[in-house]
């Protein structure tokens, strides 16, 4: 039997018998998935040693053995960078590790004992654990799925031209793109100009804590770059009753061939990703940096509000049967996390949830109603900050010890969180600052963390059983 169909076959069976588990790590960028997996990775197999993992039952109750990387399911994928994550993580000093540049993959088999033992009290059980890890900046591109050229000119016509902090980032793309005319005839160089001009405006709006930017290749090309399949952008003005007029231009004009590079990205890049990727996943969890939007204003915070609420509809939610989970593979359970909860002072944690679940208030009624099964917390994959408090005047207040990313160490209190969405009376009169600090020394125990054992509890706990 050739070797890829017996892999394939091997992990039909396993999934058969419900010890194979595939999960999407999920979030746009910086909101800290390479920190996330490598320290679940890390956690997992330092279970029943160092790591502190007591909201996670398996491990609590002395069951969970432990976990080893073992050969990926697709050997065609590039393999986390755990090492060389864990390495930026124990210099001096410590730095976090390099974002995720590609896709990514995996493979953890963990070892533990099954919570009711047969006869044979020293029974083990093993579970497949797939971890995938992907740019964020890819991800704002599975809504391209559902709009052709004219519909998502669109929208981008309201995004990029309608004022705002994000307006000035594409001054230099409007005036270029204001030469043109949909009937013009197309000229090759005069398009990768322009498509540069939109692309780094794109790459402005991201510096600025932009999140809701299309398309996300243009910000991480990787093997695409100075492709004419990148050299495409959209054109103001359009409206959606000149459709017939358009489609009628010549197939050399300027309209149809940015049309034509936007269905060739779509059909060839987008959806080959969603397909190949998106559609085999078992579980999810979206890492989300709430904090950083806070930080950036109401501008950037609506703009990330969006951006989730539009992702979120990419994704296939549903409960499944054994047959359905073996050839019709739906995210059956999720997370969604707020990150970077060590970077706030504990008691704002309850709050951070709360906006969290405001912030995605939609998409979460719709998950309830198809019955799927979700959870909403705060975490810190690997801790930065140690919790402090500071008297004055005979009051003591909880404060942040922690050590910014240029080396000062301060001991502060970073502000408080809104629970519910801030209204434009919060954003005159708030007062906070969430700096960002280093990740603490690590030595040879376990990455410090806060809850991610109970995200991973949510995610796998019930596998473990």
């Amino acid at each position: 039997m050739p070797q890829p169909l017996a892999r394939e076959l091997g992990n039909l069976i396993e999934r058969g018998r419900d010890r194979q588990l595939r999960l999407a790590v999920t979030g746009l960028s910086r909101a800290g998935k390479t920190a996330f997996l490598t320290s679940l990775v890390h956690q997992l197999r330092h279970a029943g040693l160092e790591a502190r993992l007591d909201l996670l039952p398996a491990a609590r109750d002395g069951r969970l053995l432990g976990a080893s990387r073992v050969s990926q399911r697709d050997i065609g994928v590039p393999r986390f960078p755990y090492d060389q994550a864990l390495a930026a993580l124990s210099e001096t000093p410590p730095r976090w590790p390099d974002p995720t540049r590609g896709i990514s993959e995996l493979r953890l088999v963990i070892r533990y004992r099954p919570a009711k033992r047969g006869l044979l009290g020293g029974e083990t059980r093993e579970l497949t654990l797939d971890l995938f890890d992907y740019p964020g900046e890819w991800l704002l591109d599975l809504p391209l799925l559902d709009h052709d050229y004219l519909s998502w000119s669109e929208t981008q016509d309201s995004r990029q031209t309608k004022g705002g902090a994000r307006h000035a980032m594409f001054a230099e793309w409007r005036r270029a793109v204001a030469t043109l005319a949909p009937d013009d005839d197309a000229d090759e160089a005069q398009l990768a100009t322009i498509a540069e001009h939109f692309a780094a405006g794109l790459r402005r709006a991201r510096e600025a804590g932009f999140a809701d930017l299309q398309p996300g290749r243009f910000l991480l090309p990787g093997e695409l770059d100075g492709a004419p399949v990148l050299q495409f952008f959209p054109l103001p003005g359009l409206a959606s009753d000149q459709r017939k007029t358009l489609e009628a231009l010549p197939e050399n004009s300027v309209y149809r061939t940015l049309a034509a590079r936007y269905a060739h990205y779509r059909q060839y890049i987008v959806k080959p990703f969603y397909q190949q990727h998106f559609r085999r996943f078992d579980r999810q969890i979206v890492l989300v940096d709430v904090l950083g939007a806070l930080n950036a204003g109401p501008e950037r915070f609506d703009d990330l509000s969006r951006a989730l609420g539009t992702l979120m509809q990419s994704f296939a939610y549903g409960k499944r049967s054994l047959l359905a989970r073996l050839f019709a593979p739906r995210i059956d359970r999720l997370a969604i996390a707020a990150t970077k909860a060590d970077h706030v002072t504990p008691e704002q944690h309850g709050r951070l949830v709360s906006l969290l679940e405001a912030l995605l208030a939609e998409p979460l009624k719709d998950l309830r109603f198809a019955d799927v099964p979700v959870r909403a917390l705060s975490l810190a994959s690997i801790r930065a900050t140690h919790s402090r408090e500071v008297e004055q005047r005979g009051k003591r207040s909880p404060a942040l010890a922690g050590t910014t990313l240029v080396g000062d160490e301060v001991l502060l209190f970073p502000g408080e969180v809104p629970s519910r969405l801030p209204d434009a009376g919060f954003w005159e009169r708030q007062g906070f600052d969430f700096p960002a600090f280093r990740p603490l020394p690590h030595d040879a125990g376990a990455l410090p963390h806060i809850r991610l054992d109970a995200a991973l509890d949510w995610l796998i706990g019930d596998k473990l059983q």
